[in-house]
């Protein structure tokens, strides 16, 4: 029901938006007086600490250069001096993670990378026939870029 509210409140919030309130309740199939009370609802206490958390999790991501997995950034938090951020869970920063779109960038192993796979050699044909000696300066020249 809060997705339709939410959703009924941003078209509202929109200037170019020609829809009416009482329209878009009747379309979402929703009661008006019900969105108004939900418009003008006190966030819960877990909704706040949620912000909260999120803002923290930001941070301690962002500290870590977006190297940070779920387990380092719980591990920033569990030493917070904020009671209600050092208490979080794994579940609960996994979640607020997610939300917020943060991925840990891990670093791979070094793995050279430069030889090919033998099967796939291109067959390139020899015209000089290993005779690399000319009597001409200049007349026979060779390269080779492996």
């Amino acid at each position: 029901m809060s997705e339709r509210f939410a959703l009924i409140g941003a078209e509202e919030a929109d200037p170019t938006s020609c829809y009416p309130v009482t329209l878009m309740c009747r379309l979402l199939e929703v009661s008006t007086s019900g969105f108004y009370e939900w418009r003008g609802a006190a966030s819960s206490a877990r909704a706040r600490r949620r912000v909260t958390v999120s803002t923290h999790v930001q941070a301690a991501f962002d500290a870590g250069r977006g190297t940070y997995g779920v387990r380092r950034v719980q591990q920033a938090l569990a030493r917070s001096t904020d009671p209600q951020v050092a208490s979080v869970s794994l579940k609960m920063v996994r979640s607020v993670m997610a939300e917020l779109d943060l991925r840990a960038c891990q670093p791979r192993a070094y793995k050279v990378t430069t030889v090919q796979d033998g099967s796939v050699t291109p067959t390139i044909p020899d015209l000089l026939h290993r005779d690399f000696s000319s009597e001409i300066l200049g007349a026979k020249l060779v390269g080779d870029i492996t």
